[in-house]
């Protein structure tokens, strides 16, 4: 009876420290990279069983949906996420903006779609937690130089709102800095978009930081996985 007070006050303190509160409900909106986050060892389930790791249980939402660019997500919010009201929602997005050339969104109409979405969000009492988008293969070329305009513009837009931010995009830059990259390198990704494993749990490890997790919690969270 002692150990299971002592745990739950440990969990007590914890629970304030993280924006994700015991009870809560979380949508995850997103494109392929999020739809595949569902599967085993897929980023989505690594933050599920993260947050459960400290006492935390929540009710997630699935909201990716494979090619979806910003226009879409705007398009559907109200029907796959503020309908159901969650409590919170993360937003990735821009990858497909960016790698669908043009049929992709251009950055000021982009700006305009993710700055609706929060809006929108925000309006519904949904709270929004940013990602940065990831890579569009894991070497430097065209496409990742665009989309670091589409980072920046979410690194401003998360600051100018006081919104969390996981900064995936630096975290997966860091990694792929230290590696020799070729147009054929497939460090973090399958193909240069979605995630090996090892790309599944560094997303993870960035949208937790970004919950209030420390870097103990992460490892302790993700079983060791952290890569």
């Amino acid at each position: 009876m002692v150990l299971l007070s002592v745990m739950m006050c440990q969990w007590n303190v914890v629970d304030a420290q993280l924006l994700i509160k015991d009870g809560e409900t979380v949508a995850f909106m997103g494109n392929s990279i999020t739809a595949q986050g569902w599967k085993q060892g897929g980023y989505v389930r690594l933050i599920v069983s993260a947050l459960e790791s400290v006492g935390i249980k929540i009710t997630p939402i699935p909201a990716g949906i494979s090619g979806n660019k910003s226009n879409d997500m705007l398009a559907r919010l109200d029907k796959d996420i503020l309908s159901k009201h969650p409590d919170w929602m993360t937003l990735s997005c821009g990858v497909n903006d960016v790698w669908h050339g043009e049929r992709g969104v251009e950055l000021e109409d982009y700006k305009k779609n993710i700055t609706e979405i929060v809006d929108h969000a925000i309006t519904g009492n949904v709270k929004v937690i940013l990602l940065t988008a990831t890579v569009i293969g894991e070497e430097d070329n065209n496409n990742n130089r665009k989309l670091a305009g589409y980072n920046n513009f979410l690194r401003q837009l998360a600051k100018e709102r006081g919104l969390p931010l996981a900064d995936l995009n630096a975290d997966f830059q860091e990694i792929l800095g230290k590696m020799e990259t070729t147009p054929e390198s497939r460090y973090l990704t399958s193909d240069g978009v979605h995630m090996k494993p090892e790309g599944n749990v560094l997303m993870a490890k960035g949208c937790l930081r970004a919950m209030g997790f420390t870097d103990e919690q992460i490892k302790k969270g993700l079983e060791e996985k952290v890569f």
